[in-house]
């Protein structure tokens, strides 16, 4: 039986996610159990390193949603470590042309597909390892779409065989295109930006996913079209928690 992919068994649904930024094997898997559909281990700006990204996948093994990573830069080996730890995917950053796209789609795959070593690190965590004839197709391959030349080429990177979401990061790309992130959430003409990424991938069979950490950016992002979409994160989710808890705790102190 081949391993699904998960990503596209229903198009019409929008799978939400969050990013973990802090190194905490038990945040990742609360995370992990809370009903999201998947968790990105941030190794690029977050505080994952190798050790904590293989402690964090172990902790949340169990959990419901999907474990992915974000390496720190599109680097074959960084990717390679990722998939043998146990991720589900990966989601690799500044990912800016075609050929770019495709490194990173062919660090996901094995022989004769992609260029990635049969390192089967699962061994000797008492896991067992998928083959390599069956792991490709169920490791998801997503790409960020985070600068001017990106966007300008968005259609292409799309189109790379093994690219299955391309995920864009508002933050650099409206910093990239002089604007600011809420500016480039209103912009929904045909040919602005976001939508223009929506419609590349939806042409060429890629999920449209976006970073969007925040309720309402969140929301916005799905109307927009995006459907694999980061709806928090857990430094959010803990700043928010203690503001709330310190609201509710409105009775004077005592005499």
């Amino acid at each position: 039986m081949e391993p699904q992919r998960w990503w596209t068994t229903d198009p019409a649904r929008t799978l939400w996610g969050a990013w973990s930024s802090l190194a905490s094997p038990g945040a990742v898997g609360t995370l992990a159990r809370s009903g999201l559909d998947w968790v990105v281990l941030d190794a690029q700006h977050g505080e994952h390193d190798d050790r904590s990204l293989r402690e964090c996948l172990r902790e949340a093994g169990d959990g419901a949603a999907r474990l992915l990573v974000r390496p720190g830069r599109l680097d074959v080996q960084e990717v390679g470590r990722a998939l043998d730890a146990g991720a589900a995917g990966v989601v690799v950053p500044m990912v800016s042309t075609p050929e770019q796209a495709r490194t990173a789609a062919r660090a996901c795959r094995y022989a004769p597909a992609g260029e990635r070593s049969w390192g089967p690190h699962a061994l000797l965590s008492g896991r067992d390892p998928v083959p390599p004839a069956r792991a490709d197709a169920g490791v998801l391959c997503a790409v960020m779409v985070e600068t001017r030349e990106g966007l300008a080429d968005v259609a292409a990177i799309a189109a790379v065989e093994g690219v299955d979401v391309v995920l864009v990061g508002p933050f650099d790309l409206s910093l990239d295109l002089g604007t600011d992130v809420d500016a480039l959430l209103a912009a929904d003409a045909p040919d602005d930006p976001l939508p223009t990424v929506v419609r590349a991938c939806t042409e060429h069979g890629a999920v449209p996913g976006a970073f969007g950490v925040g309720g309402e950016r969140a929301e916005r992002l799905r109307e927009l079209g995006f459907r694999f979409v980061a709806a928090t994160s857990d430094t959010e989710l803990l700043a928010a928690g203690a503001r709330a808890r310190r609201a509710a705790l409105t009775r004077p102190d005592p005499a």
